[in-house]
């Protein structure tokens, strides 16, 4: 390494976050942060962090991919048998990170997961192509296998199971919303006073707060 990493920095200089700057509805203000990073052709726009707590306290984070945001919440979709699948069982209380760095902007989200009905499940489900669909029955998520060629080999016996484009979604698999309590919107700074606004739950509306960054 040719610099130590403590000695790697930047300054963040492409923009600033005022109050007057952001909707007063915080899911919009996210939609409308999403579509610009969509528009700058980020990479992976949609992959955000899922921290978790396992039933012992300890912490968990994960990499995965945006699906949906309503009015409601946020939407992903996964094996609800895997180790976020347990974890969320034990405590639904999860976060949500996504940390868009060519636009110097990060949005947290707080809240509690629930899972979204099975109709919307099943809508989401038969719009994967088929072979992330076989994939969704063969891997048994989080759980230690033999090797890859045991995997590949419950592959096959799926696409044997299964060998036309209708493949249902398996009872394990579906998908959850985390309803926000709040979200933190951060926008980078120079010298490290970044803006930081953070829309609290009140009552039926949001009350929006800066942070010292």
């Amino acid at each position: 390494m040719s610099k130590p990493i403590a000695d790697l920095r930047r300054e963040y200089t492409r923009a600033g976050l005022a109050e007057a700057d952001v909707k007063p509805d915080p899911l919009a203000q996210f939609r409308e942060w999403l579509t610009q990073a969509l528009a700058a052709e980020l990479p992976d726009a949609n992959a955000m962090t899922l921290a978790t707590v396992d039933g012992a306290g300890a912490p968990h984070g994960r990499v995965v991919l945006l699906k949906d945001v309503d009015a409601e919440g946020f939407v992903f979709f996964t094996n609800y048998e895997s180790a976020k699948g347990v974890e969320l069982s034990h405590d639904p209380r999860a976060e949500l990170v996504f940390y868009w760095a060519p636009l110097e902007r990060q949005v947290r989200v707080h809240g509690t997961v629930t899972r979204v009905s099975t109709d919307e499940s099943e809508a989401y489900f038969r719009t994967r192509p088929r072979g992330s669909r076989i994939a969704a029955w063969a891997s048994a998520q989080s759980a230690v296998i033999a090797d890859r060629a045991a995997l590949e080999a419950k592959v096959r016996d799926i696409e044997a199971r299964y060998p036309g484009d209708d493949v249902p979604r398996p009872p394990h698999w579906g998908g959850y919303r985390l309803v926000p309590a709040w979200l933190e919107y951060w926008q980078g700074r120079e010298n490290r006073l970044h803006d930081r606004l953070r829309y609290v739950r009140a009552g039926a509306g949001w009350r929006l707060e800066r942070l010292a960054p």
